[in-house]
């Protein structure tokens, strides 16, 4: 089950964690809600795809969006895709909604915003592998855990 697997990584990472189940949420003011968490700190693991076979997972705060200009820029590449659903499934593991780097059946590099960094207290809310189940963990602690490149990377999500 994918909901064990990020589990079971989490706890063979040594951070801090609670473990939230709240079932589908409507929106990200539910969900951040029922996770005890500003919007701003529920955070989407999003899949780019560099080229065929090569992935990452890219951090988002809720309440931000992938600039892809600067994302493009960061990684020196003219192009950037957002894969399927099926194609995200088998390069994590994960369904798209539930993705989480912990657990991931590759650990592909994680480029986290800048936005996400620097706050010792902040503690950020992760999918973990099942649609309403989610990780709360340290947010520097788990950068670090997870050797994540931190960039500028986001902007205010529109609308």
């Amino acid at each position: 089950m994918s909901e064990q697997r990020a589990i079971d990584a989490l706890e063979a990472s040594g951070l801090t964690y609670e473990i939230t189940r709240h079932g589908r949420a409507g929106s990200l003011a539910e969900a951040a809600a029922a996770r005890g968490v500003a919007p701003r700190d529920l955070i989407k693991t999003l899949v780019v795809r560099r080229a065929a076979g090569d992935f990452l997972f890219v951090l988002v705060p809720g309440d931000r969006e992938i600039a892809w200009p600067k994302l493009r820029a960061l990684l020196e590449v003219s192009r950037l895709s957002m894969p399927d659903k099926d194609v995200a499934k088998e390069a994590t593991g994960y369904e798209r909604g539930t993705i989480t780097p912990f657990g991931a059946t590759t650990a592909w590099p994680v480029i986290a915003d800048a936005s996400l960094s620097g706050d010792p207290a902040r503690l950020i809310s992760l999918g973990a592998g099942a649609h309403g189940v989610a990780a709360t963990v340290p947010a520097d602690a788990a950068l670090a855990h997870l050797e994540a490149r931190i960039a500028d990377i986001t902007e205010i999500q529109a609308g």
